[in-house]
């Protein structure tokens, strides 16, 4: 099949075109992001590939439908930013990658509390330049306290898991948890959830009911200096509440690999320009805020996933043969 990549990257490149060698399909690199002004470089090709921020809403729907667009395949598990029932209207499948590396992710969550906790990045800094003092460095030990997990899909479980053997005690809130999460961990409600939490680290899609999830009263209920961890969707923490509470001490850190309006920001390389966000600036005065560039899911192993997975959707779509991880808005998929 003809496939239009949108927003792609020298690393994108790489791994699809090693993971095409089985598929075979023919696949046109976009630099650009897909949107309404850039779906015009679908024309002609049956399936268009998709990143987390791509725009697929009814207006870019429409047109590459009229492009001759039959399927969308994202590179990620998530799917917020497609209008799902667009897509079916217009008869266009969805498919997803449902699990590229589970454990890219958890262990990323992993790595910005340790370096938030035990202050590792500001530590390099010093050292590179001769400074060897301690003072304001001092973190705590993650055995014994309480890690509280919202959403305990593959990643979730992971990072639970890995919390567990930390020697912390783990919360977990997710309605559809499966037996095995629900033998190996506590299962509370959300209210006790952010009471009690040492740590709470995020895990689950971004949907209606979850966006803004983390707010200025669900802040506030917190233990006080708790720390926020966010590697799921940027959407899911009200971005301004979160500066207030760090003002206030309420939130002690703040680990973000994903932020709201990182659609304009992230994947990019802006180190010559002047941003304009001022919100994502605010942020990073805090010294207790890190901000990674959405790099959670980024390892070799889950690029190789990823490429395979979605040239296996593709495939699957033009063969009738193989598993399709398709999404509507009624069913996942995988």
């Amino acid at each position: 099949m003809e496939i239009a990549f949108f927003s792609s990257k020298p690393y994108d490149q790489a791994s699809f075109n090693h993971a095409n060698a089985e598929h075979s399909h023919n696949i046109t690199f976009f630099a650009v992001p897909l949107s309404v002004n850039t779906a015009a470089l679908a024309e002609g090709s049956a399936a268009v590939c998709v990143f987390v921020n791509d725009e697929v809403n009814h207006k870019v729907l429409k047109l590459l439908k009229a492009g001759g667009t039959q399927l969308i395949v994202l590179r990620c598990a998530g799917f917020n930013n497609v209008d799902l029932a667009a897509a079916e209207e217009l008869g266009i499948r969805i498919a997803r990658v449902p699990a590229y590396s589970p454990h890219a992710v958890a262990e990323h969550a992993l790595a910005l509390i340790l370096t938030l906790n035990r202050k590792t990045h500001r530590a390099f800094n010093r050292v590179r330049e001769g400074n060897f003092a301690l003072d304001g460095l001092l973190g705590f030990d993650l055995a014994g306290k309480t890690i509280g997990v919202v959403g305990a899909g593959k990643i979730g479980e992971i990072f639970a898991k890995i919390m567990q053997a930390m020697g912390c005690e783990v919360l977990i809130i997710d309605p559809e948890a499966n037996r095995e999460v629900r033998k190996s961990f506590r299962i509370v409600e959300f209210a006790e959830l952010i009471k009690n939490s040492d740590i709470i680290s995020l895990h689950c899609p971004l949907t209606p009911e979850t966006h803004h999830l983390i707010n200025a009263e669900v802040l506030a209920a917190c233990k006080r200096g708790v720390m926020l961890i966010n590697t799921s969707r940027g959407k899911m923490v009200d971005t301004k509440a979160a500066i207030e509470a760090l003002k206030t001490g309420q939130l002690g850190a703040l680990g973000l690999d994903v932020y709201e309006e990182e659609g304009d920001l992230f994947f990019s390389d802006l180190s010559s320009e002047v941003i304009q966000d001022d919100i994502f600036m605010r942020l990073l005065t805090f010294p207790n805020v890190l901000i990674t560039g959405h790099q959670g899911f980024f390892t070799r192993e889950a690029l190789a996933n990823i490429a395979d997975t979605t040239l296996g959707n593709v495939t699957a779509f033009a063969t009738g043969k193989g598993e399709l991880f398709a999404v509507t808005s009624e069913k996942v998929v995988g």
